[in-house]
């Protein structure tokens, strides 16, 4: 052997040498970089930090393929919840802000099943959710995989009273929209949608002759969530009533007779009447209007008419003149006409 093949081969254990540490040390990192991955990332709450994420940008599509998300009629019937409910609110428009996503905590279970616990902001509100997920394996041979043990998705189920429609976060919804045909039209309606939590929803009715107060929603869980939206007579309503109320009494004042016809008010008089008497009103009842179960009502209210007409008297022939407030009360009940139009009952 020459001087020269002895450096040849000690020039070669060192490549191999310093080959084999670079890629232990490349192996290293590589494994290094999984575990971190699976920590951060493909960890049960990376996982769902993805589902919040999507929520966070509108991404209602990323959101609904994320294993687990979408809710089964097997499900909402062993939740006893209807079947085939609408996704009209599964959509990126009616979703808020939400912000400042934190995880609070990431627990094992048995059989791979994680409780992870987010913090986040919506609509600048603080609020908190807990999600149940379980790691279903593996995909690259490495990355671990999740699904959602239980949906993230909730189950709004709205009623409007004394009406069908509603807004919720700008979106006017019909609740007969999914009714059976053949569904009887009915005073107050309700109707459930599925929805993404967390959210806030907004909700309130806001139509010609009926107002709602708007309420916030916080649906920070998954499952039914109740929320009633409670449609009132407002002014214009009110105002339309009470115009129609007094025409009414208006007219039922032109005729020159002590009793007037159909209508509330009227007087007997036993002497001699001497012409005709003439009517006027001194007070209008004040319409105020409550949900009653079919139609809105207006409770027995006092109204002042005013008669003026001369009188004989039959005991000694007298004559005088009766000018006088008749008290009366009238009570009525108010629907909507699907045209719109106000039908009104006195009663």
């Amino acid at each position: 052997m020459t001087i020269g093949d002895g450096e040849s081969r000690r020039s070669l254990r060192r490549a191999i040498i310093a080959v084999s540490v670079i890629a232990a040390l490349l192996l290293g990192a590589l494994f290094a970089a999984i575990g971190s991955l699976n920590r951060e990332v493909y960890s049960a709450g990376g996982f769902v930090r993805q589902y919040l994420d999507a929520l966070a940008r509108h991404d209602q599509a990323g959101a609904l393929a994320m294993p687990g998300v979408e809710l089964t009629n097997a499900r909402l019937t062993e939740d006893g919840l209807p079947q085939n409910l609408p996704s009209t609110l599964l959509r990126g428009s009616v979703l808020g802000e939400l912000s400042d996503i934190q995880l609070r905590s990431d627990t094992g279970g048995a059989n791979g099943r994680h409780t992870v616990v987010y913090d986040f902001l919506l609509d600048g509100n603080e609020s908190t959710m807990k999600f149940a997920v379980a790691r279903t394996g593996t995909f690259a041979g490495v990355f671990d995989s999740w699904r959602f043990t239980t949906s993230p998705l909730a189950v709004l189920q709205v009623t409007v009273l004394h009406e069908a429609t509603f807004t919720v976060n700008g979106l006017t919804l019909d609740t007969r929209a999914h009714a059976a045909p053949e569904a009887p039209v009915t005073f107050s309606n309700q109707a459930a949608y599925l929805a993404f939590a967390p959210a806030l929803y907004g909700f309130t009715h806001d139509s010609t002759l009926l107002t709602a107060p708007k309420q916030a929603l916080p649906v920070t869980s998954g499952g039914a969530t109740d929320v009633t939206i409670d449609a009132m007579p407002n002014k214009r309503f009110i105002k339309q009533v009470q115009t129609e109320l007094n025409d009414f009494l208006e007219a039922c004042a032109t005729q020159t007779v002590l009793q007037p016809s159909n209508c509330p008010f009227g007087i007997e008089i036993n002497d001699q009447v001497q012409g005709l008497p003439a009517w006027s009103i001194a007070s209008f009842p004040v319409v105020t209007l409550t949900a009653g179960q079919n139609t809105f009502e207006m409770p027995p209210t006092v109204g002042q008419a005013h008669i003026v007409v001369d009188v004989r008297s039959l005991f000694d022939g007298e004559l005088t003149t009766r000018d006088e407030d008749v008290p009366f009360t009238v009570a009525l009940s108010v629907t909507i006409r699907p045209d719109g139009a106000l039908a009104i009952q006195l009663h």
